[in-house]
């Protein structure tokens, strides 16, 4: 399976199963509401906003680093990082937004099938 998709597919096929993940766990089941702002919406109208970017795969898929967020959170106001930090500081406990920070700058590797893997642990959870 993993010889026949590329290295980005696999990861491209993994966000979007995380990403529906994310925002059906931090819904009612019609309706998310912004981690951010505060604003309901229809699940599909909303994203899976990331505290520490996506750039960094230590975090990039850890289920306490996102959460569900309207577009305008974000991507027009940049995510409303210091918005994130006290959500997941009330969510979890405080120091969790500074514990996903110190873990964000690890280096973390994912071999294609890990990859392929966390997919299926996704999709499964959605059914």
């Amino acid at each position: 399976m993993a010889k026949n998709k590329s290295r980005s597919k696999i990861v491209k096929e993994l966000d979007s199963a995380f990403s529906k993940f994310i925002r059906n766990r931090d819904s009612d089941g019609e309706l998310c509401t912004c981690s951010t702002c505060g604003v309901q919406k229809p699940i599909k109208q909303m994203q899976a906003g990331h505290f520490m970017s996506r750039s960094k795969y230590s975090t990039r898929w850890d289920e306490e680093n996102v959460h569900a967020q309207c577009a305008g959170c974000n991507m027009w106001k940049q995510g409303r990082q210091y918005e994130m930090s006290i959500y997941i500081d009330q969510k979890y406990y405080d120091g969790k937004a500074d514990e996903l920070l110190r873990k964000s700058n690890g280096i973390e590797k994912f071999s294609d099938v890990e990859l392929i893997e966390k997919t299926k642990h996704y999709k499964e959870l959605l059914k």
